[in-house]
This record gives C-alpha cells, structure tokens and sequence, in this order.
C-alpha cells in the first residue's frame, strides 16, 4: 500500500478490525518511511448487477427501490423492519451467488413473494397485487384461492 503522504511503497499493518457487520475490514497503517499512520478499507468486491424491466430497459440493482416495495407492501402490518431488510439481505445473497451479471425483475418479484408467503398473508396479497398487475377481481381471486388450498 502506498504511502498517502510520502508516496513510500512499503507499509505495516498496525491493526486491523472488521466493521459493517464483518463486511469490510478497517486497517491502520504506518510508514516504513515518514511513520505516519492512515486507514484503510478491505471490502469484497461486488459484481455489478443490472435488473433486466419487463419492457427491456435495463437499469443498475437498486436496494432501497427493493426494500421500500417490502415497506409498502408490510404497510400497517405486524412486520418489523428488521424482518424486511433480512427479506431484502437473503434476496442479494441469492441474487450475487448467482453470479449472473443480470437479473429480470419477474425473477426479483417472485423471491419477494416466496419470502412473504411465509412472513405475513396480507403483504404477500399486497405485493401480488401490484407485482402481478391483477386485472380484474377474479384474477385476484384465483392467487387467493392458490394461497389458500397451500394452507
């Protein structure tokens, strides 16, 4: 690592600790040569990932456009928001064990769903509502009725 001030190439790790939850690694650094002590940041490099729309457009992996669908559809609910961003936690964990570049949001929308079947009833009819684009009352009948017959 280079030094930010000398611009020496040879430093020593004088300590080091995980932070955000053991998602990155935070070292303090000296110089072999000037000894003065800086931070850096080890984090795992993370695909890109784009999200494929139904009409074809294409648009970067967005997190909180994920989280705030839960949020609205768990809305007056008795769903924590821990328990949403953990929807939202194991939703990526999928999506980048994948290692696919691109993701189709029908792909997205469908993990979303398993995971609130088994959350909360009412934000799973919620999400299906808008996710699915119900046109008419018995289309919205007919996933009822699917949920249903899985109890």
């Amino acid at each position: 690592m280079k030094c930010p001030f000398c611009d020496y190439y040879e430093t020593k790790v004088v300590d080091s600790r995980p932070t955000d939850e053991g998602q990155a690694i935070r070292r303090r650094r000296e110089c072999i040569s000037c000894k003065k002590r800086f931070t850096t940041y080890e984090k795992i490099e993370e695909i890109p990932l784009v999200v494929v729309k139904k009409d074809g457009t294409r648009q970067p992996y967005n997190r909180s456009k994920l989280l705030n669908g839960i949020i609205r559809a768990c809305e007056k609910r008795p769903v924590s928001i821990n328990t949403m961003e953990k929807v939202v936690n194991d939703i990526e964990k999928v999506l980048y064990n994948l290692m696919e570049k691109e993701v189709t949001t029908k792909d997205i929308g469908e993990m979303v769903m398993n995971k609130l079947k088994n959350i909360d009833e009412v934000a799973y009819v919620r999400f299906a509502s808008v996710y699915r684009q119900f046109k008419d009352i018995n289309t919205f009948m007919d996933e009822l009725k699917k949920l249903l017959d899985e109890k």
